[in-house]
C-alpha cells in the first residue's frame, strides 16, 4: 500500500514537470507560428502598400532583426527578474504584435509591430529552453526541453496551414493570418500563472534555498537534497572570480562559447530559414504553380513536425551527438540534390519539393531537435542564461543575414550555386560533430558545465 502511494505521488511529480514544460514549450509555438507565418503573406504586404525591393527585403526581415535584439537582451531580464517573469514579457508582446500587425492602418506601424513580434521571439529563444533545462531531471532533459523545437515546428505547420485556409478569404485575408496568432498568445499569458520559478534561478541568483527545494522536491523528490548540494557546489567549483564578474567570455568558458557559436552557425548556414520564409518562391523558381507552392509548404510543416517527434523518441536514447551526425550526411545529400536539380533545370515532376522535403526530414531529426537542447546544456548554471544569449542571438544574426539575403544570391547566382554553398556548409558541420561535439545525453547540468569548462 506504501509502494502504491509513492508511485501515485512520483506520478503526479513527473506529470507537474510535464505539463510546465509543455506550458513554457507553448512560447516555441508562438515563436514558431511568428516566424512563417509571413511566408503566406508577404506577396499581399508587398501589393498592398505597393513597396519597393527594399521596403519588401526589410518587411520580412524586421522581425528578424528585432529577434536578434531580443536574443542579444534575452539574459538580462531572465536573469534579474527571473525565467517566469520574462515569460510574462514574451506572452505580452506577442499578443500585442499579433494586434497590431493585423489591424496595422501604415506601413511603418506594421513594421514596428513586427519588430516587437521579434523580440518576443529572441528573448523567447533565450528563456524558454533555459527554463525547461533547469527544471528537468537529467534522464527525460532532451525530450522535455526538447518540447519547446517540437512546438516551434507545430506552430510553423498550423501556420502553413492556416495561411493555406485563410488564403481563400480575399484581400484583406493577409490581416487574419497575422491576427489569429493572438488567440494562443492569450492562453500562453493566462498559463505562465500555473508554473513555478526556476529553482536554479532561485537559489544562485535570490539565495532562495527553502523555496527552492520545495520545487527541487516536486522535480526530483528522491534526490531532492543530493540536486541542491549539487547545485550549490557548482556556484563555488569555478571559483571567486567568476562568481563576482560573470564574464562569459573569459577564458574558462571558451569551449562552450565555441561549441554554442558555431552550433547556432551551422543551424542557419544549412538554409533552414531560407526555406521556412521562401519556400512558396523556391516552389515556384522550381516551375510550380502559386497555389500548388502554397500547399507544398503545408507538406514541408508536416514533415518537420512528424521527424521533430521522431527525434524527441531517440534524443535521451541514443544521445544528441548520434542525432547530428545521422542529420549531417541526410543535409548534405538533399541539399546537393536540390543544386544539381536547379543545375540541370530538370523541373518536371515533383523533384524540388521532394528533395526540400527530405531536407526538412534530416534538419528536424538532427539540428532542429538538437540546438536548444545542447545550448542549454554546455554552460555552467552561472552563465547559463548569458550563454544561451550568445547561441541564441549568433543564430539568430545569421538568420536574418540568410533570410535577408537569400532572394538576391538566388537570383543573381541561381539556385545551383545557392544550394551548393549550403551542402558545402553542412559538409563542414559534419568535421565538427565527428571530431569535437561531446556528448551531454544523461549527465545533470552541474556534471556537464564541469566536464566542458574544466576539462
Amino acid at each position: 500500500m506504501q509502494s502504491l502511494t509513492i508511485y501515485k505521488s512520483n506520478f503526479m511529480k513527473k506529470n507537474s514537470v510535464l505539463a510546465w514544460s509543455i506550458v513554457v514549450a507553448l512560447g516555441g509555438f508562438l515563436f514558431g507560428f511568428d516566424t512563417a507565418v509571413i511566408s503566406g503573406a508577404e506577396k499581399s504586404i508587398q501589393q498592398y502598400w505597393n513597396l519597393s525591393v527594399f521596403e519588401h527585403g526589410l518587411t520580412i526581415s524586421i522581425a528578424l532583426i528585432g529577434t536578434v535584439i531580443g536574443s542579444l537582451l534575452g539574459s538580462r531580464p531572465s536573469d534579474k527578474f527571473g525565467r517566469k517573469n520574462t515569460l510574462y514579457f514574451v506572452a505580452v508582446v506577442y499578443l500585442l504584435s499579433s494586434l497590431g500587425t493585423a489591424m496595422a492602418d501604415n506601413w511603418y506601424v506594421f513594421l514596428v509591430f513586427r519588430f516587437l513580434g521579434g523580440l518576443g521571439v529572441g528573448t523567447s529563444s533565450v528563456t524558454a529552453p533555459i527554463y525547461i533545462s533547469e527544471i528537468s531531471p537529467a534522464d527525460r532533459r532532451g525530450r522535455l526541453v526538447g518540447l519547446f523545437q517540437f512546438n516551434v515546428v507545430l506552430g510553423i505547420l498550423i501556420s502553413y496551414l492556416s495561411n493555406y485556409l485563410i488564403s481563400q478569404g480575399g484581400e484583406s485575408s493577409w490581416r487574419w493570418m497575422l491576427g489569429v496568432q493572438a488567440a494562443p498568445s492569450l492562453v500562453f499569458l493566462i498559463l505562465i500563472k500555473f508554473i513555478p520559478e526556476s529553482p536554479r534561478w532561485l537559489i544562485l541568483k535570490k539565495g532562495a534555498t527553502e523555496k527552492a527545494l520545495a520545487i527541487l522536491r516536486i522535480i526530483n523528490p528522491l534526490n531532492c537534497e543530493e540536486e541542491l548540494a549539487s547545485i550549490k557546489r557548482s556556484e563555488t567549483k569555478l571559483g571567486e572570480s567568476s562568481k563576482s564578474s560573470e564574464s562569459l567570455f573569459s577564458g574558462q568558458y571558451s569551449k562552450p562559447v565555441i561549441f554554442a557559436v558555431l552550433f547556432a552557425f551551422f543551424n542557419q548556414v544549412s538554409g533552414i530559414n531560407a526555406i521556412i520564409y521562401y519556400a512558396p518562391r523556391i516552389f515556384e523558381m522550381a516551375g510550380l504553380g502559386a497555389h500548388s507552392s502554397l500547399l507544398s509548404t503545408v507538406g514541408i510543416g508536416l514533415i518537420n513536425f512528424a521527424f521533430t517527434l521522431l527525434a524527441l523518441n531517440f534524443i535521451d536514447k541514443v544521445g544528441r551527438r548520434v542525432l547530428m551526425l545521422i542529420g549531417s550526411f541526410g543535409l548534405i545529400a538533399s541539399l546537393f540534390l536540390v543544386a544539381f536539380t536547379f543545375y540541370t533545370e530538370r523541373f518536371s515532376g515533383m523533384a524540388i519539393p521532394i528533395y526540400m522535403m527530405v531536407f526538412i526530414a534530416f534538419f528536424a531529426f538532427s539540428q532542429g531537435a538538437v540546438i536548444w537542447v545542447f545550448i542549454s546544456e554546455i554552460f555552467p548554471n552561472q552563465v547559463r542564461a548569458k550563454g544561451q544569449t550568445l547561441g541564441s542571438s549568433t543564430h539568430w544574426v545569421m538568420a536574418a543575414l540568410v533570410a535577408f539575403y537569400f532572394p538576391y544570391f538566388a537570383e543573381t547566382f541561381g539556385g545551383a550555386a545557392t544550394f551548393s554553398f549550403f551542402g558545402a556548409m553542412m559538409v563542414l558541420q559534419l568535421l565538427f560533430v565527428w571530431r569535437f561535439m561531446p556528448e551531454t545525453k544523461g549527465k545533470s547540468l552541474e556534471s556537464i558545465g564541469d566536464n566542458i569548462v574544466l576539462h
